[in-house]
């Protein structure tokens, strides 16, 4: 793609194994309770509809629209928010469903913006998670893989807004 090289980093039966992990995990902890699962748009749509097909809790869901990469490689640093929820968080369970958590810098941005709504908790779970790429101390409560610094694509990642539909993550090769 565009020149570059990627090879298959996690599979798509690792990533469908992950994700019913992640699901009794998160369903478990939510027994009894009607959280509110917020996916992060673009990257998360193919992760949260997954996820949220092997929650076994009743929920309800909603969409951000974040902007901090363009068409680039790697992080502009400046977060905007391209699209806002349309329910109300204040005195609920949010659960934030992230493709990737890279520098942090989107999910502060979202932390910050919920948070100042006063709901009864709030939770993150994110597919990938890059720890030695973050620059900031944000808490990550379900994560599904941690990987190195690689730029990956597949799974709802994309490049330039192209390869999301591939069913596994690929890296792209030094």
């Amino acid at each position: 793609m565009n020149g570059d090289t990627f090879v298959e980093m996690i599979s798509e039966a690792r990533i469908r194994r992950r994700i019913r992990t992640l699901a009794r995990q998160l369903s478990r902890d939510y027994r009894g309770k009607v959280p509110v699962f917020i996916g992060v748009l673009n990257g998360s749509f193919i992760f949260f509809a997954d996820l949220i097909r092997e929650i076994r809790v009743d929920c309800e869901v909603d969409f951000f629209k974040l902007s901090s990469y363009g068409d680039a490689k790697i992080s502009s640093g400046n977060v905007r928010l391209l699209k806002d929820l349309n329910c109300q968080v204040e005195g609920r369970d949010v659960v934030i469903v992230e493709d990737i958590v890279d520098s942090g810098l989107s999910m502060e941005y979202i932390r910050r913006l919920i948070l100042h709504q006063n709901p009864a908790s709030f939770k993150v779970v994110t597919l990938l998670y890059k720890p030695d790429s973050v620059k900031t101390d944000i808490r990550l409560d379900y994560v599904g893989f941690s990987i190195p610094k690689d730029f990956v694509i597949g799974y709802g990642l994309d490049y330039a807004q192209r390869e999301r539909n591939l069913r596994a993550i690929y890296r792209l090769k030094g």
